[in-house]
């Protein structure tokens, strides 16, 4: 029993890695160039901007909704078997996941061209997401297993996990419309290294009353694993040549997809802003490399059945081995060789804006006037003022329906060198997700920093997530005439 605890409770810790971030604090700030990486539709005063390699984008989430670590590890006096069972086992639901993303930029820049009105970006970074989600039929079975479960269905669908390591290029388009009006696009191509989707299952497990003997177990399986990448990389290692293999399928070499994502900003009055994003629109063809492993079938067995003097002559025969057989003849495990698509996790943003308070200094150094750059009204540059509050909408689709958080926020800026940014969100991981931003701008270097769920850092084991951003850019402020 105990090797079944350190099974569960290590699949446990391997998925407790860094949630799909919600980068709420990081949203609408304009002042920060990868705020275009969440709306490409963002306001921008930027002449240029380049940031520094594998610095100027670098976030991680950690955590999980359901339990924490200290659940289980707290050196409070209590069996880790009990608390296994009383606060993982009979707690957990299969809503409850273990989900994560990291991104890490590797280079990103911007530039403004001859017309004052569009802002190109472009880049690439890498990103690592995955999501598993609490098999808890799978659990029980891996417990308490089903000899003592008579007509209790086992739900095999439980199991819901995907996964991909994924080098992404991208090139923008940002275009100031009119004075209320800012749209943008951004296309992107995939470059897939590895990906794993387990997602589409069903079937049962059941025990029931026999004819022959007590109990006849059914089992009703369609069960698939897809995954790409893993074989390659395998047999690079035991050449020593992974590292290249890596390289290779990071650029180009591996499953290829495409994607755009899409946003606007939109002045309701001199004052009121509404934004929104649609992020990750888009798919990856899986070629390279591919392989599935199913289990479709159905089977009802009694266990081993002998009847003495029908089968004395051949008692030596392993019927164990026949038994086996049988079930793999009705519920056959399969592996192929097929090309297969996932689409990404697309992601959502919105949100309203008020600004009040004393203007200040646009970036580029102009003073605090409605005032136009040019000729044309999509190159006028608006006020800035010092404060800002609002509301933020957030929702990522995943393998059980969308996921939603809604967060509260202010922004205060003092001068053109620090702007901080306080957010309170609320989702199924927390209610009392307090975040803070900061952006400092030092002549032309930009720095920024972040940190969420900041009630918890009192005791991290005992938290269900902490996360942080943080980056360093140059900047050239102001637009061209």
């Amino acid at each position: 029993m105990r090797s079944s605890y350190c099974l569960l409770l290590g699949s446990l810790m391997l998925t407790m890695g860094v949630f799909s971030q919600n980068k709420q604090i990081l949203y609408d700030f304009n002042e920060i160039p990868q705020s275009l990486l969440l709306n490409p539709g963002m306001e921008t005063d930027f002449k240029w901007f380049v940031g520094v390699p594998l610095l100027s984008g670098v976030s991680g989430y950690v955590g999980s909704n359901g339990i924490a670590i200290n659940d289980i590890f707290a050196n409070d006096g209590i069996d880790i078997n009990i608390k296994v069972r009383e606060r993982a086992l009979d707690v957990l639901k299969p809503s409850d996941e273990f989900s994560s993303t990291v991104q890490l930029e590797y280079f990103n820049g911007g530039f403004r061209s001859n017309d004052p009105s569009v802002f190109y970006s472009f880049g690439g970074y890498l990103e690592i997401d995955n999501i598993t989600f609490w098999p808890q039929d799978y659990a029980y079975l891996v417990f308490d297993g089903n000899a003592d479960q008579l007509n209790r269905e086992f739900d095999l669908g439980d199991l819901k996990s995907r996964g991909s390591m994924v080098n992404v290029f991208h090139f923008g388009i940002n275009k100031k419309v009119d004075r209320n009006l800012t749209v943008g696009a951004r296309g992107k191509i995939y470059s897939g290294i590895v990906d794993y989707s387990s997602t589409s299952n069903k079937g049962y497990l059941v025990n029931t009353e026999g004819q022959n003997n007590r109990i006849a177990t059914t089992l009703d399986a369609d069960l698939m694993l897809r995954t790409s990448g893993f074989q390659a990389l395998d047999e690079a290692s035991d050449s020593d040549t992974a590292a290249g293999q890596f390289v290779k399928r990071a650029f180009f070499g591996g499953d290829l997809g495409l994607g755009i994502d899409v946003g606007f900003t939109y002045h309701l009055n001199e004052r009121t802003t509404i934004t929104g994003s649609v992020l990750d629109l888009g798919f990856i063809y899986h070629s390279n490399d591919a392989k599935s492993y199913s289990l479709n079938g159905k089977a009802t067995v009694e266990g081993i059945e002998i009847d003495i003097l029908e089968n004395f002559a051949s008692l030596n025969r392993d019927f164990w081995q026949d038994l086996v057989d049988e079930v793999e003849s009705l519920v056959p495990f399969e592996t192929d060789t097929n090309s297969y698509v996932t689409f990404r996790p697309t992601k959502l943003y919105a949100s309203i804006r008020n600004d009040f308070g004393e203007p200040v200094d646009n970036g580029g150094g102009q003073l605090d006037c409605d005032c136009t750059a040019g000729s044309s009204g999509g190159s006028e540059l608006r006020t800035k003022y010092r404060n800002s509050i609002g509301g933020q909408l957030y929702m990522i689709n995943r393998p059980r329906g969308p996921q939603i958080a809604l967060t509260g926020f202010y922004t205060r800026r003092l001068g053109n060198f620090l702007a901080l940014k306080g957010t309170y969100t609320v989702d199924k991981f927390s209610y009392s997700n307090v975040g803070l931003g900061m952006n400092l701008q030092a002549g032309p270097v930009n720095f920024y920093v972040m940190a969420d769920n900041l009630l918890s850092y009192k005791n991290i084991a005992a938290t269900n997530y902490a996360s942080f951003q943080l980056g360093m850019n140059i900047i050239s402020w102001g637009r061209k005439k």
